[in-house]
């Protein structure tokens, strides 16, 4: 099938032809490592998880870089809030960030460079473009000057109407308003290198141009993140790496949309965020991914308590059913091999049409509809044969496979099933008025008291589980319970 990419540049989504056959070259912006990062940080980073597993999958070779931007003047203001040191601040958020990748299960990106590591090569950057004619010097600050760019391509402004009347910085500090920073001076106590402008540290901008291309050559395949990037960083690094090489920075540029928390972007200043150490003490990790896998990236997501609940009552309804299935696989072969058309295409096309979903622009949405759609017809045919026969279980074995397949493409539904349904259970029961010793004995008093047929007694001990949000479901292998979401 053909792969087709939305491309921020042009606007529209186009066959996703690599530089180089069966190689991708994919660079996403990280983390400025100041802080805990919270669940609107991890759309960009569960989505190109996702981009990079499934380019894997497809067959190409990928090359995959995310930075990490470790001095900066969050980072600094966090230190001496703290009395630390830049570095010790940067190094604490490194490590929180890199267990919250793993407790996400995202698969380690090809390079991991901090930008404190590239400090020399960011100068030698900024000298050729002084060189070239691109970049001036002020005050010992250097400085990228936009007069010959008309048009920012990703964000599609127009630079003369973006910047008429605003106010040139510092007196006349820079040439126009719209002119970055490739060097600063540092401050007193403030991290510094020694460059040909005196004692100072790069801009921003630079750090992604020289990491990327230093990796990933002069033209990148993929380069990544949220849309709150696109302007200004997107468009200074794609101005800056241009001028700078010469030829066109990337091929195809990919934007996810943001999270909104009570209709506001999610972010760090407006103070509206849950952190994903906070998120996982309450819920598993696969939570998380699976309401950000349950949008198109390219679409806004709504993030709420109500999210959250849908989120767990689906994740309970797949494993479950995985947990039927196996259950179903370990009885012996029957007899019964009557097999209805549409049990039988469901799974015949369960991966045929889950791949059309991600080919086309990676729609997530679409595929999870594929999912449970094919779900109903397993948990159909599940209740109305007790013992597959050969036919049954090897289009079980087959859905198995399918979801097995998935799983190494998104990151999710590899758990066991019943290991993670405690998991869940364990998890919610902390936020539950009830204990689970105290849960269990109300269970086991109303199981007394159906066998004496006090039903009266049984049926207000289940009342008083249902007022603090415990359900009970009886089944032929006793009475199961969860937490009502």
């Amino acid at each position: 099938m053909t792969l087709l990419l939305y491309n921020t540049l042009t606007g529209k989504k186009e066959e996703f032809k690599p530089l180089e056959k069966n190689k991708v070259k994919m660079y996403v912006c990280g983390p400025t490592v100041y802080n805990f990062i919270h669940v609107g940080n991890a759309r960009p980073l569960v989505f190109f998880d996702v981009v990079y597993r499934y380019l894997q999958f497809k067959g190409y070779e990928v090359t995959y870089v995310r930075n990490i931007t470790d001095v900066d003047d969050k980072i600094i203001k966090r230190a001496q809030e703290e009395k630390k040191t830049a570095s010790e601040i940067s190094e604490i958020y490194i490590k929180a960030f890199e267990e919250d990748t793993r407790a996400l299960n995202l698969k380690a990106p090809t390079y991991s460079p901090k930008a404190t590591e590239y400090i020399q090569e960011m100068i030698q950057w900024i000298q050729t473009l002084i060189a070239k004619g691109y970049a001036y010097e002020v005050q010992g600050e250097v400085l990228y000057s936009i007069d010959k760019i008309k048009f920012y391509k990703l964000s599609k402004k127009n630079t003369e109407e973006l910047w008429a009347g605003a106010r040139v910085e510092v007196a006349g500090h820079k040439k126009n308003p719209g002119d970055f920073v490739l060097w600063k001076p540092s401050k007193p106590q403030e991290p510094s290198w020694e460059s040909p402008w005196g004692k100072g540290r790069p801009g921003w901008h630079i750090e992604c141009s020289v990491m990327s291309t230093k990796y990933l050559g002069e033209t990148l395949d993929i380069h990544g993140a949220g849309r709150d990037l696109i302007f200004p960083h997107h468009e200074n690094e794609m101005i800056q790496s241009e001028s700078y090489t010469g030829k066109p920075f990337v091929n195809v540029w990919m934007h996810n949309e943001m999270l909104s928390f009570g209709k506001e972007k999610m972010s760090k200043s407006l103070g509206n965020i849950i952190t994903i150490h906070e998120f996982l003490e309450k819920y598993p990790a696969e939570v998380l991914k699976f309401i950000l896998l349950s949008n198109h990236y390219r679409s806004l997501l709504e993030f709420s308590e109500q999210a959250i609940f849908e989120a767990i009552g689906n994740l309970e309804k797949i494993y479950k059913t995985l947990s039927a299935v196996q259950e179903r696989l370990k009885l012996k072969s029957g007899t019964q091999d009557k097999i209805k058309k549409e049990f039988l295409e469901a799974i015949s096309n369960f991966w045929v049409k889950f791949e059309k979903a991600m080919d086309d622009d990676f729609n997530t949405a679409e595929a999870l509809g594929v999912i449970f759609e094919v779900l109903r017809r397993v948990n159909r045919y599940v209740s109305e044969v007790e013992m597959p026969g050969p036919k049954g279980r090897k289009l079980l074995e087959e859905f198995l496979k399918t979801v097995k397949k998935i799983s190494h493409i998104w990151g999710l539904f590899s758990e066991e099933p019943t290991a993670f349904l405690n998991q869940l259970k364990e998890k919610l029961i902390v936020q539950s008025i009830l204990s689970k010793v105290q849960i269990e004995k109300l269970i086991s008093e109303r199981e007394e008291a159906r066998k004496k047929k006090d039903w009266k007694r049984a049926d207000d001990i289940r009342k008083e589980l249902e007022a603090n949000k415990v359900i009970l479901e009886d089944t032929s292998q006793g009475t199961k319970w969860k937490i009502q979401t």
